[in-house]
């Protein structure tokens, strides 16, 4: 199979997966925020972010070696799947432990008041995590695609059915984002042969060292990348307390829409960037992708910024609304996110995990930094503001890494210029208080983005009506 006919069938199957369930989530933030107070908001999206930086430490990151060592056809499936089940079940293990002294000692509140929850959301993240990036891994994306849309339904039903019907508040809440993603795993776990590989008492040494040893280092970039994303929750409780945080957690909903596509394409991307390595890039297949892929985030990400405030109201009630405030410069912080994943799959595919743990690194000390500068000073936007300059350092290191690797030949001075007018955009958005002024400025900004990517997406155009032309 061509490179970019692969590309695109594993686009094409995790869009009609991601696209569908996500968007349905999206039209149904109104309800949340209807029904969940900003504190209640505020703290399961404390739950999600730390448990998100357990997950890795607990099972010594082995996902991301199940995802890369699966990717070899040579590879022992059975002790991949055996290594990655028992690292799930030693963390686990430990996750239990540490809840129960902390419910003798009551150290955390929120945790100690809602244990069940965070026991039953650990478990299934991590077990998410690791068949998930097997599923990918062994190519086994049509059952991933079948597997998210599942998911996804039981989800969006059962968070209607326990809010809505029962009533039940932030435990509704909790279960209905518990059970869902519990039917991925268990939907994935049997259709692939998962199941039917594992074997629980032999330990595959020689695989289990040799995963580690590509996982491992990786902890340092799943720490640093979690800081990026996550950490800011915590300055902001600090500073602000649990309700400004709800109000800042539900304001990534907005930027989800851009989450989306770079969702889709970076796991679609990391298969290609293994299969089809090319030092040289002789046929320009990184140096295309990479130009389409940047330019449509681009123009993705103005149009969000345009519309920012216009979503924002029909999405966020009540006091959820201050969220518009923060939209910008996360939606820049994940366009730079996944421009730094797309060059992240170029070092996975060499296996410089070095490289990729630095780069993030280094984004992640820039965050804490400007959190700690910023956030006192003028609240939650400074937080915001933060995590977008770190992620522009992570993909600044990683193109500088890239380019070791690969003669990538990109229009950096072109790209550089789009993303200064997308923090004027920003700027502008938040200080021109004059309504017509604003929009006026704003679609300034994105027609000069427009015109910018212009030979882009018109040769995107002619290759795709060409294609559907044989």
């Amino acid at each position: 199979m061509g490179r970019y006919k692969y590309l695109l069938k594993n686009i094409g199957l995790l869009t009609i997966s991601s696209f569908v369930t996500k968007i349905l989530s999206f039209f149904l933030v109104p309800l949340y925020t209807n029904i969940l107070t900003t504190a209640e908001f505020g703290s399961y999206d404390l739950f999600t972010t730390t448990i998100g930086l357990l997950v890795p430490i607990l099972t010594c990151n082995i996902m991301d070696g199940v995802l890369r060592f699966a990717i070899d056809e040579d590879k022992d499936k059975s002790a991949i799947a055996t290594v990655a089940i028992r690292l799930c079940v030693y963390g686990s293990v430990i996750l239990i432990l540490i809840v129960a002294v902390n419910q003798y000692y009551k150290w955390i509140k929120v945790i100690s008041d809602y244990h069940l929850f965070f026991i039953a959301m650990f478990i299934v993240t991590a077990s998410s995590v690791v068949i998930t990036a097997y599923a990918r891994g062994s190519d086994h994306i049509k059952q991933l695609s079948v597997s998210s849309i599942i998911a996804g339904a039981i989800t969006i039903f059962l968070n209607i059915f326990f809010l809505v019907f029962l009533k039940m508040g932030i435990k509704g809440y909790f279960w209905a984002n518990i059970v869902g993603p519990l039917a991925q795993v268990l939907y994935l776990y049997f259709v692939t042969g998962m199941a039917q590989k594992v074997r629980v008492l032999h330990p595959f040494p020689k695989m289990r060292n040799a995963m580690l040893m590509y996982s491992l280092p990786l902890i340092v970039n799943t720490i640093s990348w979690w800081i990026n994303s996550a950490s800011d929750r915590y300055v902001i409780i600090c500073f602000c307390g649990l309700t400004v945080n709800g109000v800042y957690a539900v304001a990534s909903k907005v930027p989800s829409i851009l989450n989306i596509f770079q969702t889709i394409f970076n796991q679609a991307w990391i298969l290609s960037a293994v299969k089809d390595y090319d030092p040289e890039d002789s046929n320009g297949f990184f140096r295309k992708t990479y130009s389409a892929y940047n330019g449509m985030l681009v123009i993705i990400c103005s149009i969000i910024i345009l519309m920012d405030k216009i979503l924002s109201k029909i999405l966020y009630q009540k006091d959820f609304y201050q969220a518009w405030e923060y939209v910008p410069f996360l939606t820049i912080a994940i366009l730079f996110g996944a421009l730094s994943g797309y060059l992240g799959g170029l070092l996975a595919a060499v296996k410089d995990s070095k490289s990729f743990a630095m780069s993030t690194f280094i984004g992640a000390g820039i965050n804490l930094l400007l959190n700690f500068i910023f956030t006192p000073i003028i609240g939650a936007l400074g937080a915001a503001i933060a995590t977008a300059v770190s992620y522009l350092f992570v993909w600044i290191s990683r193109i500088i890494k890239v380019k070791v690797h690969i003669k990538l030949q990109l229009h950096l001075t072109r790209d550089i210029v789009s993303y200064v007018i997308l923090f004027v955009q920003s700027f502008l958005l938040l200080y021109i208080k004059n309504s017509t002024l604003t929009y006026i400025c704003q679609l300034i900004c994105l027609f000069m983005i427009l015109a910018m990517y212009r030979s882009d997406y018109l040769y995107g155009y002619s290759r795709i009506k060409d294609k559907l032309k044989r």
